[in-house]
C-alpha cells in the first residue's frame, strides 16, 4: 500500500508516520513537507514543497496512491481569519484534490476534532472552517474519512511543533491514566490514531465517514 502523509512532522504525524513503518502492508510513504524531516527509511520518500496551497507540481508524485492521511493543522489562537482558513480549508482542499485525481478508490483521511460543526452555522469560528472543510472533502470522489479526536496521549516520544501545547501535555500527562478510565470516549493516543487509520483503509468505502473518538479507538485496537 502507498500512502501520502501531510503533517508528519505534528505530534499526530509523528505517530501515523511511526505507524506506517510499522505496518508491513505499507510499502511505500511519501512525506509531503516543508522542511525534510532528517529520517533515513527504507519505505519513506520526502517530496520538499513550499507553497501547500498550489501541489500541481506533485502530481505526478503523488499519483496512484491507495491513501491519503492529512494530519497538518494550527489552532486557531493568534491565527488571522484568513490564514487559518488558508491553512486549515485552501491546503487540505487542494491536498485532496492533486492526491485524489482520478482516483476514487483513495482512501483519504482528515483529523479534525471533537466539536467540528458540520452545519457550518455555530459561534464558534475553528469549528465552523473544519465543518466546511470536511463537507468539502466527503463531497469528492474519493473515500473520505473524518476523524474527531477529543484528548490525545502522545507516545513514544511524539511532541508538538508548538510549544504551548508541548507544555499541556507534559502538564496533563499523568492524568491520562485517570481519564482513560472515568471518560474513555473522548481520549486517545497517537498510536491508536495510526493503526486506525491504516485500519480505515480496509473499510473499503464503507461508514460511517465521520469517526468520534470511540470508534477511532475501536478501529486501532
Amino acid at each position: 500500500m502507498k500512502v501520502i502523509l501531510f503533517g508528519a512532522s505534528g505530534m499526530v504525524g509523528q505517530g501515523v508516520l511511526r505507524a506506517c513503518l510499522e505496518d508491513p502492508q505499507v510499502t511505500e510513504i511519501i512525506a509531503v513537507v516543508r522542511r525534510p524531516l532528517g529520517r533515513n527509511e527504507p519505505k519513506l520518500r520526502e517530496v520538499v514543497h513550499a507553497d501547500f496551497a498550489d501541489l500541481s507540481q506533485l502530481e505526478k508524485d503523488l499519483a496512484g496512491a491507495d491513501a491519503c492521511f492529512y494530519t497538518l493543522g494550527v489552532s486557531v489562537a493568534g491565527k488571522s481569519h484568513a490564514e487559518y482558513e488558508l491553512i486549515t480549508y485552501t491546503y487540505t482542499v487542494e491536498a485532496a484534490r492533486v492526491v485524489a485525481g482520478d482516483n476514487p478508490h483513495l482512501t483519504f483521511v482528515y483529523v479534525s476534532g471533537e466539536g467540528t460543526d458540520s452545519s457550518e452555522q455555530g459561534r464558534a469560528y475553528w469549528a465552523r472552517v473544519k465543518g466546511r472543510t470536511e463537507n468539502a472533502l466527503l463531497a469528492m470522489d474519493m473515500r473520505a474519512y473524518m476523524f474527531r479526536p477529543g484528548m490525545i496521549q502522545p507516545l513514544h516520544g511524539e511532541t508538538s511543533g508548538t510549544t504551548w501545547y508541548r507544555l499541556f501535555y507534559k502538564i496533563t500527562s499523568p492524568l491520562y491514566p485517570l481519564l482513560r478510565r472515568v471518560a474513555p470516549r473522548y481520549v486517545t493516543s497517537t498510536e491508536q490514531l495510526g493503526r486506525a487509520m491504516i485500519a480505515t483503509t480496509r473499510l473499503d468505502g464503507a461508514g460511517p465517514h465521520i469517526r468520534s473518538t470511540a470508534q477511532i479507538n475501536h478501529l486501532g485496537t
